[in-house]
């Protein structure tokens, strides 16, 4: 079953900021994923005086929500900003929809609501969850700005889904110990349009594990998962009904169909490199059973089947039947990968390729969280793990080549990175202390037009 057309247009409007906008401003495209024949050279990065984020010349940004901020619900905006979706909702309206990675016992920022005041609640606060902010789409001023989810643990990545809600996942599988009261690990949805807390209903059949990222298919309704281990796995999830995930369904991992089950490339006993950039693996699925995993063993079990290694699986983002995923520490160097997985057409199978792995800290150090600009170039987060950081944006067009796009000179890394619908703004976190930037400027799909 695929969703109506109508769906799918917004879908891809909200995540790839509108590939059919693109094709309009006369910017020619090529492969299934609409990746722009030709990059854009954004040129140097010129410094901020304000000390934040440099950006190339003609671009600039501003800080639309920060840690602090009073919230129209009575709380405040909570620290630990990390994975973000934006939302058209209509009649002028954008939402983002903001994660925050935040562990048992850390600042609620003032969060009431049902994670509070029903059983869900432990004897400890569990402040994870999302806030959710509304902007007017032309001026960008925040409308309305409160809590969407609370009661949930380390809040990390998501993704957008095509009927408007935001995919939260855990990075977590704390268990139920007398002062949590419940087991955690899962995958919670929140309307983008919700107007107010949402009860926090894991999705269960979806997989407990140590999650970090989701994108779904428009087509199927497939909602494809990455799980943030050093032996972690890629999974999917069929849905029963497309678009209703709490209705059940049934979780597989990602297997290559030549035998190689480790894509890590690490040089260590026993790893060898296997993946070489460019090259693409025909891909079959491992069906999953007990998904609730208690003993937190879904990625072993999986791996023991023929399921395929990857490094710290981070950010994944949906483009027009294909997707890119980013694994932290993979490749030799272990800078980071970043994988492209081609859905299938016509009873073909899925193929996956290896299309980037950093060689240097000047391409990218630990990729994290990406998304897919207009012109098809991925934008990537990097999350550094040395003392001193240098995080920047990093973009990477389609033949491979990677080119700063901001650096962030706070000491903490930039997360969420996400397109308005129209494709104007781009708009980040800063993890910690919270902030949300909207940069604007030239987009090479906006000078073209």
């Amino acid at each position: 079953m695929s969703f109506p057309s109508a769906d799918r247009r917004q879908f891809l409007a909200g995540t790839a900021a509108s590939f059919a906008a693109l094709a309009a401003s006369g910017c020619t495209a090529s492969g299934a994923g609409g990746l722009a024949s030709k990059p854009f050279d954004y040129g140097p990065l010129v410094p901020d005086p304000q000390g934040i984020l440099d950006l190339p010349a003609g671009f600039s940004y501003r800080a639309i929500s920060r840690l602090g901020d009073a919230m129209d619900d009575g709380g405040t905006v909570p620290d630990q900003a990390d994975g973000m979706g934006c939302f058209d909702l209509g009649k002028g309206k954008i939402a983002l929809v903001r994660n925050h990675e935040l562990s048992p016992g850390a600042d609620t920022g003032g969060a009431r609501g049902p994670a509070f005041d029903t059983v869900a609640r432990s004897l400890i606060p569990l402040p994870g969850g999302t806030t959710t902010l509304v902007l007017d789409a032309k001026t960008l001023e925040v409308e309305q700005q409160y809590r969407s989810l609370a009661g949930t643990i380390r809040n990390c990545a998501g993704g957008v889904t095509p009927w408007g809600s935001w995919l939260t996942c855990e990075e977590n599988t704390a268990k139920a110990d007398g002062r949590i009261n419940r087991d955690h690990g899962w995958v919670f949805e929140v309307p983008a349009n919700a107007g107010k807390q949402v009860d926090p209903v894991p999705l269960k059949a979806m997989g407990r594990f140590n999650h970090e990222a989701a994108c779904v298919d428009p087509e199927t309704g497939i909602v494809y998962l990455t799980e943030d281990r050093n032996e972690s796995l890629l999974y999917r999830f069929i849905p029963n009904v497309p678009g209703k995930l709490a209705e059940g369904g049934k979780l597989e991992a990602l297997m290559l169909v030549d035998g190689i089950s480790d894509s890590r490339n690490w040089d260590a006993p026993g790893i060898a490199p296997t993946l070489v950039a460019g090259s693409s693996h025909a891909v079959s699925w491992i069906p999953m059973d007990n998904v609730e995993a208690p003993e937190d063993d879904l990625r072993l079990r999986g791996a023991a089947m023929g399921g395929l290694l990857f490094a710290r699986g981070e950010g994944i983002w949906m483009g027009d039947g294909e997707m890119y995923f980013a694994c932290t520490s993979g490749g030799a160097a272990k800078l980071g990968q970043i994988f492209r997985l081609k859905v299938g057409q016509g009873g073909e199978p899925d193929m996956l390729d290896l299309f980037f792995e950093s060689t240097s800290p000047d391409q990218f150090n630990y990729g994290d969280n990406l998304t897919i600009a207009p012109d098809g170039h991925l934008v990537v987060c990097e999350d550094q793990y040395s003392e001193v950081v240098t995080n920047h944006l990093r973009g990477i067009a389609p033949d491979g080549k990677v080119y700063p796009l901001a650096l962030l000179r706070l000491q903490t890394e930039p997360a969420g990175a996400c397109f308005s619908p129209d494709g104007r703004v781009l708009f980040v976190n800063a993890y910690s202390p919270t902030a949300t930037l909207a940069i604007t400027g030239p987009w090479p799909w906006l000078r073209r037009g």
